[in-house]
């Protein structure tokens, strides 16, 4: 009889672990060395999100909400690498992609090329929600966006004069644009697990710098940018897109996870293969079904924060992890 009370009450005691720790919000702001004059924007800009998206989860909203609230503000932001912000192709034109997942049911909503949208990471929600495909690009996608009502804006809106320096900077016959774009903030995404344990993540980015007209990188291509599985967590990547692409980063990950390994090592092992493999850079944020979350990456820096029980985690360097009270403001 002890041991069958045992066998009953050792359940009930994780469940109330794990709703403990639910519900969680952790973003991005891109990998990379982002410049010192940089820092600091780039460190707030994230905990913004981060604090936005665990708002929404608090109030009872949903994972995918709540990672699509996130990424909007770093959209908004015109410190990163996504939205207005985004670098400029060849032509010196905003190309964005952007995917969301639901981990609950698999489903995903993919953009690619879109110009004239002040925030992908929406559209890519609505082809989610409103058709039956999951995948749209460049002028189709456009034409989506008008049938739903998505405001357009002037391209210019998009365009900072930080993007059009670097723009003409790698320009130059000596430039290199992978380089380049690994020494700035990048791509933009966030991962959640709500208080029901629905899991969720989200990606965008202005893709690489001066980059041929067309090209599409690992950000809405699912399995790489980003997925989700209530199974076994989420995951939202940021680094050189052919790279991630070639070893499928985000799916890795989870693969990793799925074989036993913690949502922290898991992320390393698929940092360190693609290192390894096809020597790509990059980082992660990732989330189990249980709450337990870590932000990963192999370059030299990568803004994160992460927002759970009431408490502000975030960092910028290898091994920094600094933490607040979400009472306290900004």
């Amino acid at each position: 009889m002890i041991l069958l009370f045992l066998s009953f009450r050792t359940p009930q005691r994780y469940f109330a672990q794990v709703k403990d720790m639910l519900p969680v919000v952790v973003v991005h702001g891109g990998a990379g060395q982002i410049p010192k004059d940089r820092t600091e924007m780039s460190t707030a800009g994230v905990c913004s999100a981060a604090r936005a998206g665990y708002t929404i989860l608090c109030g009872g909203g949903s994972s995918m909400d709540a990672v699509v609230e996130a990424v909007s503000v770093l959209e908004n932001n015109p410190c990163y690498n996504a939205g207005c912000g985004s670098v400029l192709n060849i032509k010196g034109e905003v190309e964005m992609d952007a995917i969301v997942m639901d981990g609950k049911t698999l489903g995903s909503g993919a953009v690619s090329a879109v110009r004239n949208i002040a925030n992908p990471i929406q559209l890519a929600r609505l082809v989610m929600d409103k058709t039956s495909h999951s995948f749209l690009t460049a002028e189709g996608a456009n034409q989506f966006a008008r049938s739903m009502g998505v405001p357009e804006v002037s391209p210019e809106s998009l365009i900072t004069e930080y993007s059009r320096m670097r723009w003409v900077k790698n320009l130059a016959p000596d430039a290199n644009p992978v380089e380049s774009q690994m020494g700035k903030m990048g791509t933009v995404g966030a991962v959640a697990v709500d208080s029901e344990g629905n899991i969720a993540c989200a990606t965008s980015t202005g893709g690489m710098l001066n980059k041929m007209e067309g090209r599409v990188g690992d950000t809405p291509c699912i399995g790489s940018g980003g997925y989700a599985d209530n199974l076994f967590g989420a995951v939202s990547t940021t680094g050189h897109g052919e790279t991630i692409m070639k070893v499928t980063l985000a799916r890795l990950i989870l693969f990793y996870i799925e074989q036993g390994q913690s949502v922290e090592a898991a992320s390393d092992l698929g940092l360190a293969y693609m290192k390894s493999r096809v020597s790509g850079l990059g980082g992660v944020v990732s989330v189990d079904p249980q709450g337990r979350w870590a932000a990963r990456f192999s370059s030299q820096q990568m803004s994160w924060a992460a927002a759970q029980t009431e408490t502000l985690h975030y960092g910028l360097y290898a091994g920094e992890h600094f933490t607040q009270s979400l009472e306290k403001p900004l």
